[in-house]
């Protein structure tokens, strides 16, 4: 199984508006507003779901911001079970069908490949963006929902300029409890083809242009990412001017669930 970094990371809400104007205030460019259509199970077609997303595009990865519109509507996906706040993380595959045959080889329970649409904005007019995603059995991550994904139509998925000078997405950041830590440690070295980490408190798993950092900590959740910025001190100014607090960390500084380092 190929896996090329993050495919995109996901916030869930029951306040899409809401999110998204914290992001905004944040000095992201948050896209509109875009349904989904999902199939809901392999093989089927897609079909209108409760939910609808709005994207923060960055150059190698995405924030999606996970809105539950309503709680009657179908919803293939099972997005109303997450609960709220950072749940999602998806790695990039070239080939999803092919993932999912690994992970079925490896003994992994998986959903087998879903299909996925929802209409963008684009430069030319509204088109119709299309992935495939495999996802792993939430029942066996009791970090988050974790898979893996494949764009269809990358282009639609471009990243855009940020008032905050936000580059790439650098590191997502998992805490894992001390009963969790070996096994979670083990299924990412082995999702991303890498050896077993040596053993220790952390865990710092390249992951494409970018990196997986594994923490003990008193539950086990997704709990981080980390942004590139151009410029740590204008990013900084931009976040404190749209209202969010900041906190000063070893390599930058951290507002929330994100921090931002500054890329070369």
């Amino acid at each position: 199984m190929t896996i090329d970094g993050f495919h995109h990371t996901g916030v869930v809400t029951r306040d899409l508006d809401g999110l998204a104007a914290r992001y905004t205030a944040l000095g992201f460019a948050v896209s509109p507003r875009s349904r989904h259509l999902l199939s809901p199970e392999p093989g089927s077609p897609p079909v209108p779901g409760c939910t609808a997303n709005q994207c923060v595009y960055l150059g190698n990865a995405y924030i999606e911001l996970l809105g539950i519109l309503d709680e009657t509507s179908p919803d293939p996906w099972h997005s109303r079970t997450m609960g709220t706040g950072f749940r999602l993380l998806n790695f990039e595959t070239p080939d999803a069908a092919a993932a999912a045959e690994a992970l079925a080889s490896a003994g992994v329970p998986a959903s087998g490949v879903l299909d996925l649409e929802r209409d963008v904005r684009t430069p030319d007019g509204v088109r119709t963006l299309r992935a495939r995603a495999v996802h792993l059995d939430p029942r066996r991550t009791p970090e988050g929902y974790v898979g893996v994904a494949q764009h269809l139509t990358r282009d639609h998925v471009r990243g855009v300029a940020h008032p905050n000078g936000a580059r790439r997405l650098a590191a997502v950041r998992i805490s894992a409890a001390d009963t969790d830590f070996d096994a979670i440690v083990d299924r990412y070295a082995r999702l991303l083809g890498l050896p077993s980490a040596p053993p220790g408190p952390i865990a710092v798993l390249p992951a494409g242009d970018a990196r997986l950092e594994i923490v003990r900590g008193p539950v086990s959740r997704l709990e981080a990412m980390t942004i590139a910025v151009a410029d740590l001190a204008h990013a900084r100014r931009t976040v404190e001017a749209g209202g969010t607090p900041v906190t000063a960390t070893g390599s930058g500084f951290c507002a929330g669930c994100l921090f931002f380092e500054e890329t070369a």
